[in-house]
């Protein structure tokens, strides 16, 4: 009988996996996986792993709990290391601890690996501080699912009195039920609002405005889910502490194609500044018909200067030069520019160091 670890992917940024999470991810050898898991961090997983889809989607495919929970159980009896991938924090409504009870009566052991939460991740990359000495002490998390279902475990009376922050996750939906309890229970009208689509990804969208206003503010600009919702008086700090969506490429979708061997730094940089960025990392660079550099590599004496942009323009050059009946003593008098250390690394292995050399963005 293996192990099941409930783990928590976080709120949708792969960069805010904890390592904990990223090692298990190497070693399952089953994962249960819910719908909204980024491409990256599932990339983590070993390509012999089986990986099962039970993610819920709004007004789409629902995978019942109970059959999740089975899944979980019959899982651990064929692999040793399972992980059950789950967005956000196990813990917060994340029924992670409906899936621990159900294994603990099961039988079969389990680990709790705690991951970011919506409700503090989302908030942070809108730049909305969850709680502020000066206007904020304590937090409430609620369901929209629950707001919306009446709310009888709701205490919209406190809530309406009290100046903290609420949270609500899944509230797309919930938000003029939401939005008008809390108004009816003595919130001012004009507590400051925000709701946050698809927090943490590259596609992220704010709005805000006052609790009375959000609602149809959010349906003018066609938010949707997944979305959190942050009411109180932290969301008015949003206008000074927003940076993941003024970041410079912010908006911007960027293609990279690449070769399996070659690095995603650029990538990195892109994502970096803002960018969301397409990687197609299987794309496959295959030798191709070019008379005029084969002309050029057996006129070599007639160049002062040979630039080369990427290692495979280095093994593409040095084919050639092969193939003329060339070899390194036809280099002589001719300087090389590389740009990019890995294509000035690979000139190099042919034993010639590059007469210059820029790293590239």
């Amino acid at each position: 009988m293996g192990r099941v670890y409930l783990v928590g992917a976080g709120p949708g940024d792969p960069g805010l996996l904890t390592l904990r999470a990223a090692r298990l991810l190497r070693r399952a050898e089953i994962v249960v996986h819910d719908a909204l898991i980024s491409r990256e961090i599932l990339d983590l997983v070993p390509a012999a792993a089986e990986r099962i889809d039970v993610g819920k989607r709004a007004g789409g495919k629902h995978t019942p709990q109970r059959l999740i929970n089975r899944v979980l159980v019959e899982a651990a009896a064929r692999a040793r290391v399972v992980v059950r991938l789950k967005g956000g924090d196990p813990f917060v409504f994340g029924r992670g601890g409906e899936e621990a009870l159900a294994l603990r009566e099961a039988g079969v052991r389990f680990e709790i690996v705690p991951g970011v939460t919506a409700a503090v991740g989302v908030a942070a990359y809108a730049g909305i501080p969850l709680t502020h000495r000066d206007v904020s002490s304590a937090v409430t998390l609620v369901t929209g699912h629950e707001c919306a279902a009446g709310g009888e475990r709701v205490d919209w009376d406190r809530l309406g009195r009290s100046s903290e922050t609420l949270v609500v996750y899944m509230g797309v939906n919930s938000l003029p039920v939401t939005s008008a309890r809390l108004i009816a229970a003595g919130r001012s009208p004009e507590t400051p609002a925000a709701i946050i689509q698809s927090g943490t990804c590259p596609g992220q969208r704010t709005v805000t405005a006052p609790l009375s206003r959000i609602a149809a503010a959010a349906d003018e600009a066609g938010i949707a889910a997944p979305a959190l919702v942050v009411i109180g008086p932290v969301a008015a700090l949003r206008d000074r502490l927003a940076w993941f969506e003024r970041r410079p490429l912010f908006g911007l979708r960027v293609l990279v194609p690449r070769s399996r061997t070659q690095r995603s730094r650029l990538a990195r940089n892109l994502a970096a500044l803002g960018a969301d960025v397409l990687e197609a990392p299987r794309m496959s660079i295959e030798p191709g018909a070019s008379p005029a550099l084969g002309a050029a590599v057996r006129e070599l004496d007639r160049f002062a200067w040979v630039a080369l942009t990427s290692p495979t323009a280095v093994e593409r050059f040095w084919g050639e030069l092969l193939e003329a009946g060339l070899d390194a003593r036809a280099l002589a008098g001719v300087r090389f520019a590389c740009f990019g250390t890995t294509t000035g690394a690979a000139l190099l292995k042919h034993g010639i160091r590059p007469d210059f050399a820029r790293p590239t963005f």
